[in-house]
């Protein structure tokens, strides 16, 4: 896995609100169109990711599948080897597992665990776990009584693993576990950059080559021919991620009393109005929204700091479909033109 090379790979990123028709629809389609993977969000409040996941599996032969992301604090460790070991066979090797520590739990009477240890220790767990390592787990967060094993087929391999992290100690832990970081959210170069400069030193530091771990870039996309239109759904969807991410990127500071008031909006239910108050240069920090082309260049300056892959995300376009169905035919060929071409 090369930071920034020509071999940098694409997916979508789809939201849980569909029926099993339409994920398996739009697995087929991205598959058909050359996309790299699916991932499925596991957002609170939307459906849970495995069938939709398992809906795709069914349908498709090369994509590669995953979660981005779950969280221990909803889901034991010995529930999410779970889930990834059933979508591992149900796709025949092609699964991947994402893990964060989750956004929005406050809505449900939850914390986020105040540390990144509860997050290191579920990774461990689920490897523990997946290994048929029956020794058991003793930690500050996770308890496994020795003797406790999976009573399933297991992966005969250990499925890629996604850490959905922001900062230095989140990447301090993927130098150690993880195959990639997802940036969620982000559609910034220097924010890329930035995590790729912590990754390097955090994977030799655990005996691992510099490259080891890659970066996703990820956020909402819309793609359309009309701009304006493209821009002014981008506005709605990413204002309820911008609440949550804004804070994360060291590289950019967002006025305090704007996300004040998109907070307010979204309160009330009014994505529509918490969008119209994003900027133009907040919106491109946090999303990929506009025409074929400018998706295209953008996304390619995101390779060129160090992406190694990028995540196109819900809605996709002004319809579901038809935005996926933008990327694949105009997107993707102008995008891998200009990133092979940045490489020659």
């Amino acid at each position: 896995m090369t930071t920034g090379s020509p071999g940098a790979r694409f997916s979508l990123g789809i939201q849980t609100d569909k029926s099993t028709e339409q994920y398996e629809e739009i697995a087929r389609v991205a598959e058909d169109l050359g996309f790299d993977g699916v991932s499925v969000f596991a957002d609170l409040g939307f459906q849970p990711p495995l069938p939709s996941l398992l809906a795709a599996a069914r349908v498709t032969d090369r994509l590669n599948l995953g979660t981005a992301c779950l969280n221990s604090t909803l889901l034991h460790p010995v529930e999410i080897a779970g889930q990834i070991a059933v979508l591992d066979e149900a796709s025949a090797g092609r699964a991947y597992w994402g893990l964060t520590r989750g956004a929005w739990l406050g809505q449900i009477g939850l914390a986020a665990p105040s540390s990144m240890a509860a997050m290191a220790e579920a990774v461990e767990v689920v490897r523990l776990l997946l290994d048929g390592d029956d020794r058991g787990f003793a930690g500050e967060h996770f308890r496994i009584e020795p003797g406790f094993r999976l009573r399933y087929r297991l992966p005969e391999r250990p499925p890629p693993l996604l850490l959905g992290v922001w900062g230095p100690r989140g990447a301090t832990i993927a130098g150690r576990y993880a195959d990639e970081v997802k940036l969620g959210g982000c559609a910034n170069p220097a924010m890329v950059s930035l995590m790729a400069s912590w990754l390097a030193p955090a994977a030799t530091a655990a005996g691992r080559p510099a490259d080891a771990v890659g970066v996703v870039a990820g956020a909402v996309t819309v793609v359309d021919h009309d701009r304006e239109l493209a821009r002014r759904l981008g506005r709605a969807e990413v204002a309820m991620y911008l609440d949550v991410v804004a804070g994360f990127d060291r590289t950019v500071a967002v006025d305090p009393e704007l996300l004040d008031r998109l907070r307010g909006h979204l309160a009330e239910g009014d994505h529509d109005a918490a969008g119209r108050l994003i900027p133009d240069d907040v919106l491109d920090l946090f999303s990929l929204c506009g025409t074929p082309g400018e998706i295209a260049e953008h996304a390619a300056a995101l390779v060129a700091a160090g992406a190694t892959r990028v995540e196109f995300g819900t809605p996709h376009g002004l319809t579901g479909l038809g935005g996926i169905r933008l990327l694949g035919r105009e997107v993707l060929p102008a995008l891998r033109a200009l990133t092979a071409g940045a490489a020659g």
